[in-house]
C-alpha cells in the first residue's frame, strides 16, 4: 500500500506537467486577434445630441442629431437604424426627417393617434429624396443626419424629464456599443443673421463605438501581394473568412460562370442584404491586392486594385486606409483622393485612399466591372528604403474601416537573393523549444 501509494503521488506532478503542456499547445495555436480596440482611429466614435428645444403640454419636442467623429468609417446607404428604451411610459407623437419602423399598441388613445407607443422603439433614417413636407435640415442623406421628435406622456421641465436608456446603433449593421445618456450642457445654436445666440432647453450625448469583433464572426476582406522581382502571388490565406462548404452550407458562394448566377442574387437573401460571395480560396467579399510595379532611380510605384466579390453589395463613397513607412514622401496618386493620418504625433506613416466622384466612388458589385484601381509613386529615402525583408509592402489595411487579413510574413514575395525563406514562424518555434523543456522537466 505505502509503494502504491509514493507511485501515486509521484504521478501527480508528472499529471500537471502534462496539463501545463496540453494547455500551452493549445494556446500557441488557438489565441488569435480581435479588433475590439482600433489603434489607427483611438477617438473615433458616433455621438448623438439630444436636443430639447420646446415644451409641449404632455412632454417636449427634441431635435436628434448624429455627428460622425470617425476618421475613416462612415455610415452606409440605406442609413442608420438607432433605438432606445423609454425611461417612463412616453409616446411619440409625430417625427420629422426619420420614422419607427412599428407604430405599436396605441388602443387607448382617442381621437390623435401617436406615431408610435411602442417602449423600446426603433428609428431608421428616412431616404434621400423624401418629399420636403416630411424633413428637417440635415436630414435623409442616407449617413449621419437629424431628426426631430415630438414625445409625449413624458416630463415637462428639466426635472421631471427622464432620459432614455439602452440604447443601440446599427449603421446599416451591428458593431456599434452605445453608453448611456448623460446630462451635458445645453447646445447652442448662432442665427442665420449671426446676431443672437439662442440655446436647448436640456441637452444629452450618448456615445457608440465600434469593434469589428462585434461586427461580423468573421473578417469582410483579406490582402494579397506580388512584385516584379517575383513571380510568386502570393493569395490571400485559405479560408480568411470561410471556407466553401456546399454539403453543410449550400449556396454559400456562387461560381461566375454558373448558369444559376442570376437567380442565385435575387434569391431569399436579397432583402436582407446578406453577402453572396464568388467561390475563391479566402471567401472575403473584398480582396485588396498590392503589387510593388516598377523600381526607378529615385522613385519606386505601387499599384493598389481592389477588387468586389460579393454579388449584392455596391460599396457607395468607399475607402481604403493604409499603413506604410514610405507615405511620408508619397509624390503622386493617380485616380484616387489622398489624405495624411496621423494616428501618432510627428509620425506620417497612414493614409487615407478613396474614388474620385462620378469616376471610382462606386465599388460595383462583384463582376467584370466589380474593380477599382490606383497607383502610388513614393520617392525613395535614402536612410530606410529597401526591397528586402517585404518592407515594400504594407504594414496594415482598413477597407471601409475594417482591418483586412494579411499574408504572413513569411510569405511574402522576396527577393531573389534574399536567399532561404524560413519554414516555421518564431512562435511556432519558441513553442516547440517551451513544450519540449516542460515535457523534460516533467520526466526529470
Amino acid at each position: 500500500m505505502e509503494a502504491l501509494s509514493l507511485s501515486a503521488s509521484g504521478s501527480i506532478p508528472k499529471l500537471s506537467s502534462f496539463a501545463v503542456l496540453l494547455v500551452l499547445l493549445l494556446s500557441c495555436f488557438s489565441f488569435t486577434s480581435t479588433e475590439a480596440y482600433d489603434a489607427l482611429d483611438p477617438t473615433g466614435n458616433i455621438t448623438i445630441k439630444w436636443d430639447v428645444m420646446s415644451w409641449t403640454p404632455d412632454g417636449y419636442v427634441a431635435t436628434v442629431t448624429m455627428y460622425n467623429f470617425q476618421q475613416y468609417r462612415h455610415i452606409q446607404a440605406p442609413g442608420w437604424t438607432l433605438g432606445w428604451t423609454w425611461a417612463k411610459k412616453e409616446v411619440i407623437w409625430n417625427m420629422m426627417g426619420a420614422q419607427t419602423t412599428e407604430q405599436g399598441d396605441c388602443s387607448k388613445f382617442k381621437g390623435n393617434v401617436p406615431h408610435c407607443c411602442k417602449k423600446d422603439p426603433t428609428v431608421v433614417d428616412l431616404l434621400p429624396g423624401t418629399p420636403y413636407n416630411q424633413q428637417i435640415a440635415n436630414c435623409c442623406k442616407g449617413g449621419a443626419s437629424s431628426f426631430q421628435v415630438s414625445v409625449g406622456s413624458a416630463g415637462t421641465t428639466n426635472k421631471t424629464v427622464r432620459l432614455p436608456k439602452n440604447f443601440t446603433l446599427r449603421a446599416p449593421g451591428p458593431g456599434y456599443t452605445c453608453g448611456p445618456a448623460k446630462n451635458v450642457r445645453p447646445s447652442k445654436f448662432v442665427t442665420a443673421d449671426k446676431r443672437r445666440v439662442t440655446q436647448a432647453l436640456m441637452t444629452w450625448n450618448i456615445t457608440c463605438t465600434y469593434s469589428q469583433f462585434l461586427a461580423q464572426k468573421t473578417p469582410t476582406c483579406c490582402v494579397s501581394l506580388s512584385s516584379f522581382y517575383n513571380d510568386t502571388i502570393v493569395n490571400c490565406p485559405t479560408c480568411t473568412c470561410g471556407c466553401q462548404n456546399n454539403i453543410t452550407d449550400p449556396g454559400s458562394c456562387v461560381d461566375p460562370d454558373s448558369p444559376y448566377l442570376a437567380s442565385a442574387v435575387s434569391g431569399p437573401g436579397k432583402s436582407t442584404n446578406a453577402p453572396l460571395v464568388q467561390c475563391t480560396s479566402h471567401m472575403c467579399p473584398i480582396r485588396v491586392h498590392w503589387h510593388v510595379k516598377l523600381n526607378y532611380k529615385e522613385y519606386w510605384r505601387v499599384k493598389i486594385t481592389i477588387t468586389n466579390f460579393n454579388y449584392r453589395m455596391n460599396y457607395t463613397l468607399w475607402n481604403l486606409v493604409v499603413q506604410h513607412p514610405n507615405f511620408d514622401n508619397l509624390t503622386q496618386l493617380f485616380s484616387f483622393y489622398y489624405k495624411s493620418l496621423t494616428p501618432y504625433a510627428g509620425l506620417n506613416d497612414t493614409a487615407m485612399l478613396w474614388g474620385v466622384k462620378f469616376y471610382n466612388d462606386l465599388l460595383t458589385q462583384a463582376g467584370p466591372y466589380g474593380n477599382v484601381q490606383s497607383e502610388l509613386l513614393f520617392r525613395k529615402d535614402s536612410s530606410t528604403f529597401t526591397f528586402e525583408k517585404g518592407w515594400a509592402f504594407p504594414r496594415r489595411i482598413y477597407f471601409n474601416g475594417d482591418n483586412c487579413v494579411m499574408p504572413p510574413p513569411d510569405a511574402y514575395p522576396w527577393l531573389p537573393n534574399a536567399g532561404a525563406r524560413p519554414i516555421t514562424s518564431l512562435l511556432l518555434s519558441a513553442c516547440t523549444i517551451f513544450a519540449s523543456l516542460v515535457f523534460l522537466l516533467a520526466f526529470a
